[in-house]
């Protein structure tokens, strides 16, 4: 399984590449593909340094006291995983959730919420954070980091698309008939197959980490315990919508939002229940 989420995911991260260079193409031939390629590298650059640094500050994560629970089970868990004591952070508020970030094992930081840590007995809060450690020793964090760049550029290049429709075009190209039908494939479907895409390598190694988790601890119902508790707390207590926190729902371990519908069927998250019964009926 390990190994065809991880075929599935180089797959997908090029096919996300290839929609990225296509972008750059078509706004601007051989030029845009030029711009497109070193404002990408600029913000992979950006997210593989910084990007940590950014989601903890974006929440108002502080360092978990080396006395507490969650740091010491954060350590106890990263022992058992056998990598690097990630640091530990404790987000404010009432919602319960938590999520690894870090370009490698030994630059990486878990956090929970203090509603999630307040929710989970012991066995379920180790079976989060050995969710979260395994994002962390399969270089996810990574992964995604350089997934939600790319799906950011396309979005942002969308975006001057359909000001460009309005406006009159890219750099005063003729506004014929197939140049209206590229802007209009550029605004609407791009960003869309983008999300797609992301979506489809976030669901991918979700379950992987919830399987890793679980060998972890050779124990599967802590994880799924702490999976049904969190999404019934989510449907109390979601996170507000807004551009902070649609860029990074997917670094949760469940979707922040209260999503139904479309919005559940477009979610960076595998449906819990899914995910659930996948940790029962696996053999250790």
């Amino acid at each position: 399984m390990s190994f065809t989420n991880n075929f599935r995911t180089v797959i997908l991260l090029g096919a996300l590449t290839a929609l990225l260079l296509w972008v750059g193409d078509l706004v601007g031939g051989p030029t845009g593909l030029a711009i497109a390629l070193i404002f990408a590298l600029i913000l992979n650059f950006v997210s593989f340094w910084y990007s940590d640094k950014i989601v903890l500050k974006m929440y108002r994560a502080q360092p978990a006291p080396r006395n507490s629970r969650l740091h010491k089970l954060v350590s106890e868990v990263a022992h058992m995983a056998q990598i690097p004591v990630p640091k530990a952070y404790i987000v404010p508020g009432a919602h319960p959730n938590a999520f690894a970030t870090g370009r490698d094992p030994k630059h990486a930081a878990v956090a929970a919420t203090e509603a999630l840590i307040n929710m989970l007995n012991d066995s379920e809060l180790k079976g989060v954070i050995a969710h979260e450690i395994s994002h962390i020793k399969n270089r996810d964090t990574l992964i995604q980091a350089v997934a939600a760049t790319i799906a950011g550029v396309i979005s942002y290049v969308a975006m001057m698309a359909r000001f460009a429709a309005i406006f009159g075009g890219f750099g005063g190209r003729d506004n014929d008939d197939g140049n209206f039908a590229e802007l209009i494939v550029l605004a609407i479907l791009t960003p869309l197959l983008a999300a797609i895409i992301q979506m489809a390598i976030s669901r991918s190694r979700e379950y992987q980490a919830d399987e890793s988790a679980a060998r972890t601890l050779h124990d599967t119902t802590g994880l799924a315990s702490a999976l049904g508790k969190i999404e019934h707390g989510i449907r109390q207590a979601p996170l507000r919508a807004n551009s902070n926190t649609e860029t990074t729902a997917h670094l949760f371990i469940a979707n922040p939002f209260r999503g139904t519908g479309l919005v559940a069927l477009f979610s960076t998250h595998p449906p819990m229940k899914q995910r659930i019964d996948r940790l029962k009926s696996l053999v250790l």
